[in-house]
């Protein structure tokens, strides 16, 4: 491969070529990838005396090595590449970010042993699935930036996947699961499954731009998923077709659809101060057709997604006058009343059982049952 500047291709590419083509009779190289210039945040071109060169070794000693790779990564070269104090602060808390979320998932793993605890895929709860399915959406996203060169791609569905798939959905249902229910059940121990899943193959994937958080990130992966004594050392990870669930993925896209919704209608009672948290809140629900079927099909599991203390799903006649209509889901209308019951001190669930034990009476029969099942 030749690597350099547009410019080249009247220079460097083109004598190279000629030259080749005459003495071998073929090209010097097999491709050739081409990048615009290094510019500032407004286009212009760098210059001491402009005062806007931003030189890479001052970036590494203030910023670190990755911020300045991925900074590399994020930017389409084929156009002029723009960097700036403001473009690299946005770069840092996005480092930041992909850190954090390495870093909960490492937390969250600490008594995993995959070879033990793992949950196969046929038992995993369908959230679980469904986030397997979106892992392997991120896969082929990422292998097929890498193929064609194109890893600002690959910057934006990591980012994406880190930010909305697992810390403003998934991580953010699990909570409950992983710090409340019994360290070995069931539902605990598949969560920690595709966690385990997830987190082996993000960090394989963002090996070539974040080298050093991949290594340091390999090294404390449980044994039984380092199949190599370096991340570098280990493959690609492959697209899994088994993971693959359309129909359970277009399930819940929808139900996602439908939590957006109850999002809005709770950070709208949050504006307002009347209340602080989303658990402080039961939801009532109306719908009407298949939409309502697939809420009554998901009842149990609605206030684990929406993260509030109840939900309850009514007819449209019932549903009160100030409820939000979704302009999104049609016949969809979300309002809220407080949540029944007392705050678990354990769990921060409102519940109508907190206190039914003697023995823990500041906290929801669901915690007593799983700190018995300890």
């Amino acid at each position: 491969m030749y690597l350099e500047g547009s410019d080249q291709h009247r220079g460097w590419f083109h004598s190279s070529l000629l030259a080749a083509v005459g003495t071998r009779g073929e090209a010097p190289y097999r491709s050739v990838l081409t990048h615009g210039y290094v510019v500032d945040g407004e286009g212009k071109k760098m210059s001491k005396s402009a005062g806007n060169v931003i030189a890479p070794q001052e970036v590494i000693e203030r910023s670190g090595a990755e911020v300045l790779r991925l900074w590399v990564s994020s930017e389409n070269y084929r156009d002029d590449v723009r960097i700036s104090e403001e473009i690299l602060t946005r770069l840092s808390e996005a480092y930041r970010r992909i850190r954090n979320t390495c870093r909960f998932l490492l937390a969250n793993l600490a008594d995993f042993d995959s070879e033990r605890d793992a949950v196969p895929y046929e038992a995993l709860p369908p959230m679980e699935r469904y986030v397997l399915h979106r892992l392997q959406g991120l896969v082929e996203r990422v292998r097929s930036a890498y193929a064609r060169h194109e890893y600002h791609l690959f910057y934006h569905a990591f980012h994406n996947w880190c930010v909305l798939d697992l810390s403003a959905f998934y991580l953010d249902v699990l909570k409950d699961r992983l710090y409340c229910d019994s360290p070995a059940s069931s539902a605990r121990r598949a969560a920690q499954t595709v966690l385990c899943e997830a987190l082996s193959t993000m960090v394989r994937l963002m090996a070539p731009v974040l080298a050093y958080t991949a290594e340091e990130v390999w090294e404390h992966l449980p044994a039984a998923v380092r199949t190599a004594e370096s991340v570098h050392l280990a493959a690609l990870p492959q697209v899994e077709p088994a993971h693959h669930d359309e129909a359970l993925a277009a399930t819940w896209d929808t139900l996602l659809a439908v939590r957006g919704e109850v999002t809005k209608c709770l950070e709208e009672a949050r504006r307002e101060k009347a209340i602080g948290s989303a658990l402080e809140a039961k939801v009532m629900l109306a719908a009407e057709g298949e939409l309502m079927m697939l809420l009554e099909a998901h009842r149990d599991q609605l206030p684990e997604i929406f993260i509030v203390s109840a939900v309850d799903l009514v007819s449209p006649e019932a549903v009160p006058g100030g409820a939000m209509r979704s302009d999104e889901l049609t016949g969809l209308a979300v309002a809220w009343e407080p949540a029944p019951g007392k705050k678990c001190e354990r769990c921060w669930v409102f519940r109508e059982d907190v206190g039914s034990s003697s023995d823990h009476p500041t906290i929801c029969s669901r915690c007593v049952d799983r700190l018995r099942a300890r």
